[in-house]
C-alpha cells in the first residue's frame, strides 16, 4: 500500500524559509516523478514543483522560481521542497503526489494524472 506523508509545514514570517518533506512507504520515490502541489483557501489545487525520475528535469511554478528548490534524499526515500523568501501568497496546504507510470513531469500540473497523494501540510506565511 502506497503512502505519502508530508511534514515540515508551519507558521513563518514573510521572507522566511521552510523545508517540506514527502516521505513514502510502499513505493520507491526514486522510480517516479514526484510533484508538489498547494491549495489555498477558495482556490484550486496548483502544481508548484516536480522532479522527474528518468532525466532529473525540474519544474517550477513561475511564481516560485528562484525561491523554491526540489530534491531527493534516496537513503530516506524522501523528496524535499525547500522554500525560501516566503510571502503571504505562498500560504496554502502543500501536498506531494505521484502516479502509476508517472516517470516524467510533463503535464504534472493536471491533478487528475496523480494517483497517490499525501494528506498535506499547512504553510502559513504571516507577520
Amino acid at each position: 500500500q502506497v503512502q505519502l506523508v508530508e511534514s515540515g509545514g508551519g507558521l513563518v514570517q514573510p521572507g522566511g524559509s521552510l523545508r517540506l518533506s514527502c516521505a513514502a512507504s510502499g513505493i520507491l520515490l526514486d522510480d517516479y516523478a514526484i510533484g508538489w502541489f498547494r491549495q489555498a483557501p477558495g482556490k484550486e489545487r496548483e502544481g508548484v514543483s516536480c522532479i522527474s525520475s528518468r532525466d532529473g528535469t525540474l519544474y517550477f511554478l513561475d511564481s516560485v522560481k528562484g525561491r523554491f528548490t526540489i530534491s531527493r534524499d534516496t537513503a530516506k526515500n524522501t523528496v524535499h521542497l525547500q522554500m525560501n523568501s516566503l510571502n503571504p501568497e505562498d500560504t496554502a496546504v502543500y501536498y506531494c503526489a505521484t502516479g502509476n507510470f508517472r516517470y516524467y513531469c510533463q503535464g504534472y500540473e493536471n491533478v487528475d494524472g496523480m494517483d497517490y497523494w499525501g494528506k498535506g501540510t499547512l504553510v502559513s506565511v504571516s507577520s
